[in-house]
């Protein structure tokens, strides 16, 4: 036991065996340094979606995507900007305040889920009448169903103020939702460079 310990001793003592231990140890500080960038940088489990159609079609399916994703224990996030905000709007609230250009904008596009239009095959508003009807033989939840549901299940929206600003909508005329906010792009990004899924539609 004497002559063990006199050697570990005699290690300890050792210049070049210190300057090793030193090194392993400059090692594994490294090491740890860069496990801990990777747990940063790893993206979190989030989708991070822009809705920039106003189209049924198209906004169902980005809702459709967005429950789904929830289903799936992920976080999600809706970033609505150009044609896509005017699906948020409550068709039973009026805004005053509004110029000129605000009023066309607001006269020409969609008030609400239920005025949006097919991209394709709409015939003058047949289509989307088809379509409407289809989905609820098929028992397909509507879009309106389908923003209460994401609601529901904690799914958050960030509508661009940019596009409020430039179409002339007021905070006032959007629905009532759990989960909205109204933001620059500048958030979203920032949402988006921590998700692991992006999308754009």
């Amino acid at each position: 036991m004497k002559e063990n310990t006199s050697k570990i001793q005699t290690a300890k003592e050792d210049p070049e065996s210190v300057l090793k231990l030193k090194e392993v140890q400059q090692q594994i500080d490294e090491i740890k340094s860069r496990i801990e960038s990777l747990s940063k940088a790893t993206p979190e489990n989030k989708l991070s979606m822009i809705v920039f159609s106003g189209d049924l079609d198209k906004v169902l399916a980005s809702f459709i995507i967005a429950t789904g994703a929830v289903a799936m224990a992920m976080q999600v996030v809706m970033f609505f900007t150009f044609w896509g905000t005017s699906v948020l709007r409550d068709k039973n609230k009026q805004a005053g305040g509004k110029d000129l250009m605000g009023k066309m904008f607001g006269a020409m596009l969609p008030k609400g889920a239920c005025s949006v239009k097919l991209s394709k095959m709409n015939m003058a508003g047949m289509g989307t009448k088809m379509m409407k009807s289809l989905m609820k033989k098929k028992n397909v939840a509507s879009l309106e169903q389908m923003i209460e549901m994401a609601g529901e299940l904690g799914v958050q929206i960030y509508v661009c103020e940019m596009t409020m600003d430039l179409m002339g909508f007021k905070r006032e005329e959007m629905i009532d939702y759990p989960n909205i906010s109204f933001c620059g792009v500048a958030t979203f990004l920032e949402e988006a460079m921590k998700s692991k899924v992006q999308l754009f539609i």
